[in-house]
């Protein structure tokens, strides 16, 4: 029996930029990875990319003026923003892109947490005091006067005051309800800046007599004349921070480049590997209880072969139960035995109790994400190997 499993590579790449080809930058540097690291490609490999490195590429850019030019034609008048995140990079430089349409801003933010579990306020204090999140509403004088002192643990920034300095001189009112539609109690006119639930809410303030409802997703989701950056299935979601008036938007066309890079490598290795664009990974910092999935998905391209779930069976089941009597290599046996005649389906059956029933792009993607780091390490490209091999191959 082989001793080694799943075995996960990052790769260095030299530094993006706009125009940059980047299917045969990747080629060149998986040729570098292959002869440095004598290692071979095989086929069911993964090969995965960081979205920055394609929207880089591609130039999927947009001036926070595009945003304030949209904003100006959707809402002529006053607007409410629900449920933002909380983030520097994220969605504050939105919000100045809002805010520089020159309408009156209603701020509707979640409490305690916001959707992906950043804290607004203290949540101990909170419960000391009696607020009821799902049914109290509060205004931003409540807030000042109950939590005007908190900050964000990881940041150190108390985000009511990041976010009416990034309004500006725009008139900018916060109110803090778990309630979509308490915003429509000030307003009509709502965008949903919500990530994974924004349909929920766009329903909802629709259904509660609403006006004009878009949510960060209907922005920039349109190609304009003289304007380079858009994203006709995310719009704004998923977009970052790149300089102080501009952001890198979500890679469009994903599915479209991820087959050319296979091809690519296809035609100079003679293999090919699936490949895959991934985002933030698919989990949950324990600590820190922040999920770490602000973009709207976590793979915004995948080929083919990375389409469903896994379907597998619990290996330490079987040798606590059925095969608690056996040890050593006729255990091994009967285990690669069980793997090689297991049904396609196992939802539901007690032998995968506790198998994770996720789609593979999002547990392939987590690990990308972790295995790569957005800092120092520099290695926006992944390869993984073996993620596909079980017990039963040699």
């Amino acid at each position: 029996m082989r001793t080694v499993g799943t075995h996960v590579r990052g790769l260095r790449t030299p530094i993006i930029k706009e125009g940059d080809d980047l299917v045969q930058i990747i080629v060149s540097t998986l040729e570098k990875s292959l002869e440095e690291d004598n290692f071979e490609l095989c086929e069911k490999d993964v090969l995965a990319v960081t979205e920055s490195l394609v929207a880089r590429a591609r130039g999927n850019y947009v001036h926070i003026d595009q945003v304030a030019e949209e904003v100006r034609e959707k809402f002529p008048e006053e607007l409410g923003v629900v449920f933002p995140i909380l983030s520097r990079n994220r969605f504050s430089l939105i919000l100045k892109g809002i805010a520089r349409a020159g309408r009156k801003i209603y701020m509707q933010l979640k409490y305690p947490d916001d959707e992906v579990g950043n804290p607004l306020l203290d949540e101990d204090k909170m419960h000391e005091l009696g607020l009821n999140p799902w049914e109290d509403v509060l205004t931003e004088d409540d807030y000042r006067e109950k939590f005007a002192d908190f900050k964000h643990p990881f940041t150190g920034l108390n985000y009511v005051d990041l976010y009416r300095e990034m309004a500006g001189d725009t008139e900018i009112e916060f109110i803090f309800s778990n309630n979509p539609t308490t915003i429509l109690d000030y307003t009509k006119d709502v965008i949903a800046a919500d990530i994974h639930t924004r349909e929920q809410t766009k329903r909802l303030l629709k259904d509660n007599g609403g006006g004009r409802i878009c949510g960060l997703d209907d922005l920039c989701a349109e190609k304009r004349p003289g304007v380079k950056g858009y994203n006709p299935e995310y719009g704004l979601l998923g977009s970052n921070k790149s300089r102080e008036d501009v952001l890198k938007l979500f890679p469009r066309d994903g599915n479209v480049f991820v087959k050319k890079l296979q091809d690519a490598v296809a035609d100079k290795f003679g293999v090919a590997p699936e490949v895959m664009i991934f985002a933030d990974g698919a989990f949950k910092d324990p600590v820190g209880g922040i999920w770490e999935l602000a973009d709207p998905v976590v793979s915004p391209g995948y080929t083919s072969g990375l389409k469903g779930t896994p379907d597998e069976i619990k290996i330490k089941y079987l040798a606590d139960n059925q095969y608690a009597d056996l040890e050593g290599e006729e255990l091994l046996e009967l285990m690669r035995r069980e793997i090689e005649v297991k049904d396609d389906d196992l939802v539901g059956r007690e032998v995968a109790q506790g198998t994770t029933p996720r789609q593979l792009t999002d547990l392939l993607g987590s690990l990308c994400d972790l295995a790569s780091g957005s800092g120092d390490r520099g290695t926006p490209l992944i390869h993984i190997q073996g993620y596909f091999d079980s017990l039963a191959d040699d």
